[in-house]
């Protein structure tokens, strides 16, 4: 995994730049030593959160006073999809907040990255298109976005399933 790869800047366009620009993101969490992120997306479907490379970032990054808040539509394909996340979500689940937000009064998720200091915004998932950006004004429209799919949402995703 490259140490001192760049945070990318300005827009992207494609899948391989979608997930080039989330694999920066993962990587740079660590040396930066971002205390929250916030990871949005209506499903994650095409996240390669289950790639070793996310989850070995992931754990880099991870420390207790870390916050990371997924919101989704839904997490169903997070047991198919993304194996390792799940389980590294078990063993992090105290720093892990996942939350849902569907329904028909509920607004749009987003499929973005927040972090205190730059956030990845893909405004067209279907084409894996959009923006990346360093701009406080850009982080705090998306941050706006994403605090009101959380008012809306509700506990999902359970770190794990008890039973009798």
């Amino acid at each position: 995994m490259p140490s001192e790869t760049a945070l990318p800047e300005g827009p992207f366009d494609g899948r391989l730049a979608f997930d080039a620009a989330l694999r920066a993101a993962l990587d740079a969490a660590a040396r930066k030593g971002w205390r929250e992120i916030v990871l949005s997306d209506p499903d994650f479907a095409d996240w390669p959160l289950g790639e070793r490379t996310s989850i070995a970032a992931l754990q880099a990054w991870a420390a207790s006073g870390r916050s990371l808040i997924l919101l989704a539509e839904g997490f169903g394909v997070f047991d198919r999809a993304h194996a390792r996340f799940v389980e590294w979500r078990r063993l992090w689940s105290h720093i892990v907040e996942a939350r849902a937000c569907s329904g028909s009064a509920a607004p749009a998720v987003p499929s973005a990255v927040w972090t205190p200091s730059w956030s990845l915004h893909r405004i067209d998932p279907e084409r894996s298109r959009g923006v990346c950006s360093h701009q406080a004004e850009s982080r705090r429209a998306l941050r706006e976005r994403l605090d009101e799919c959380l008012r809306q949402a509700r506990p999902a995703f359970a770190a794990s399933t008890l039973g009798l």
